[in-house]
């Protein structure tokens, strides 16, 4: 193998590992030697890819996260198509499948990757990435008249995807009972977005 030729490879392998072990062994169990005997390569092999088993995490949690932000994207295209519910319980149910709900308790659970996960990202990718592409989607449907044209596209993306997030872990991510239980938030909120921004006679706070 020659120096500098496999570096994308094997990174993608050593991430490819991570995947594996989070999904059957949960984020305790993503040390050096278990991602790298996951993939079948010594010890040695992440330390010449990452400064350290930090760097390695920190890379690996932006990129599934940016995938994730990638999928939610497309959420704009269906704007118009179907019903607004479906549409955005389908990618709600998505962008918290059992896969990122596991990257995103491995974020929360190490706090500690904070700086690096920032650099990782680059800005991009992130929870903060996939509530806009929601809002997005929102503003589209709003301009169809779809929804209401008071509705706050902004806090009403928000509210959803932190509700959703808030029931992943409290509720430990009922795989099965999810789509259902996200189904009745997203019809909730739907059902207030024919709301006026305020009601008759009540002042907007400033």
């Amino acid at each position: 193998m020659a120096r500098g030729v496999a570096i994308p490879e094997v990174r993608e392998q050593l991430l490819a590992a991570a995947d594996r072990v989070l999904a059957r062994d949960g984020s305790a169990a993503l040390t050096t030697r278990a991602v790298t005997a996951e993939a079948g390569v010594a010890n040695g092999v992440m330390h010449r890819h990452f400064r350290d088993l930090d760097e390695f995490l920190a890379v690996f949690i932006a990129t599934r996260l940016e995938a994730v932000a990638s999928g939610a994207a497309a959420l704009l295209g269906r704007a118009g198509e179907g019903t607004v519910t479906s549409n955005l319980t389908d990618a709600t149910v998505a962008v918290f499948g059992a896969s990122s709900q596991a990257v995103m308790s491995l974020a929360a659970a190490k706090p500690e990757l904070g700086p690096a996960l920032e650099h990782a990202a680059g800005g991009a990718g992130g929870l903060g990435d996939i509530e806009r592409h929601f809002a997005a989607y929102l503003d589209a449907e709003k301009k169809l008249g779809r929804i209401g044209p008071g509705a706050d596209t902004q806090t009403l993306a928000f509210t959803l995807l932190g509700t959703v997030h808030h029931l992943i872990l409290t509720r430990r991510g009922d795989a099965p009972g999810l789509p259902g239980q996200v189904r009745k938030i997203v019809a909730a909120l739907v059902a207030g977005m024919d709301a006026a921004a305020a009601a008759p006679g009540e002042p907007e706070e400033p």
